[in-house]
């Protein structure tokens, strides 16, 4: 079979003219936390086999860092449990082209890995942080520790990466009264924060999703009680809108997909830990480059000619709906966080 060429640097531009420079891994499935958005609390993980290895995930990303991407993101699951997971680190910050390799995690293997992280190539790291009251803590994540996971964002400080940024997911009435603490924490820290709607992904059974849903604006309307906020048109090539105190150099983001939409300016796609490549969130238009890359593990022109045919099924953007649950069957800790 003759071998698919391809541009050696096209841009990846989708049908609604967005480039496509942000791509987010998921390099497993399993986690040691069961967050009560993110997965069920009994949960079947993927068989090893269905699982991309670690040398096939290396191959991706040089084919997207060959096709203009300049950001790659590592996520879980809880990326850190992958067993060799440094491995890939180490890889990955080699590639050319890349110009930012960042990572999320829930922070629970922070002081083992941080500063070895640092030395790969990480540039900024994002701590998933929902709670600063231990007992709570707990209940959200089911089986967290709050002290090794401050104790994992100190040793994150001390490798000095460039930007540490805590995520928390904000439900009402289980931890929304907690969002000036949570800023507070940020500030004296000197971390950036966003503040995630949920997202109805997955069947989780442990809370009705329209009944925890907690708005941005709502948030927004409870820190600006406590704190001085001014908007800011920063990015970090995410979807955060921020906000500044005057005084620190902390950011205060709002991750909104219900309530400010933000699938106009897209610029990412993800790779699930199954190697399928996810053009949106909230939708399944999806391609398997899973079976392109065992099938030809040598073809990368193959590959890439893949990567860009599947722009032409990158949607317009999501369209969850809390009343109708779940909108997508597969759970966070797949899709990749």
């Amino acid at each position: 079979m003759s071998r698919i060429d391809t541009p050696t640097h096209p841009a990846l531009i989708d049908n609604f003219g967005r480039q496509i420079n942000y791509v987010r891994i998921s390099i497993t499935d399993r986690c040691d936390f069961r967050c009560v958005y993110c997965m069920s609390e009994d949960m079947t993980f993927l068989p090893r086999s269905e699982i991309l290895s670690l040398e096939e995930i290396t191959r991706l990303a040089r084919a997207f860092t060959e096709l203009g991407v300049g950001k790659i993101r590592l996520t879980g699951g809880e990326p850190l449990v992958r067993r060799n997971a440094l491995w890939l680190f180490q890889q990955l910050g080699r590639l050319p082209g890349l110009r930012e390799l960042v990572l999320t995690t829930n922070g629970s293997q922070l002081t083992r890995y941080a500063q070895a992280l640092r030395d790969a190539g990480v540039r900024r790291i994002n701590i998933s942080l929902d709670s600063l009251q231990p007992a709570r803590f707990a209940r959200l994540t089911r089986v967290g520790d709050l002290n090794k996971v401050l104790q994992g964002i100190e040793a994150a400080r001390l490798a000095g990466f460039e930007r540490i940024k805590l995520n928390s997911v904000i439900l009402k009435n289980r931890n929304h009264d907690e969002v000036t603490d949570l800023v507070r924490f940020a500030v004296e820290q000197e971390l950036d924060i966003s503040f995630i709607e949920e997202m109805p992904l997955g069947v989780i059974g442990d809370h009705d999703r329209a009944e925890a849903y907690y708005s941005s604006n709502e948030l927004l309307g409870d820190l600006q009680q406590s704190f001085e906020l001014f908007p800011t048109t920063e990015t970090t090539g995410g979807p955060s809108r921020y906000y500044r105190i005057p005084g620190s150099d902390s950011r205060i983001g709002l991750i909104s997909p219900h309530s400010h939409n933000f699938c106009d300016s897209c610029n990412r796609v993800r790779i699930t830990a199954q190697g399928r490549l996810l053009l949106c969130l909230g939708q399944e238009h999806s391609m398997d480059l899973r079976q392109i890359l065992r099938e030809h593990p040598d073809d990368m022109p193959r590959l890439k000619h893949a990567i860009v045919q599947s722009m032409d099924l990158k949607p317009k953007g999501h369209d969850f709906n809390l009343q109708e649950q779940p909108v997508i069957l597969r759970h966070m800790n797949v899709t990749g966080g």
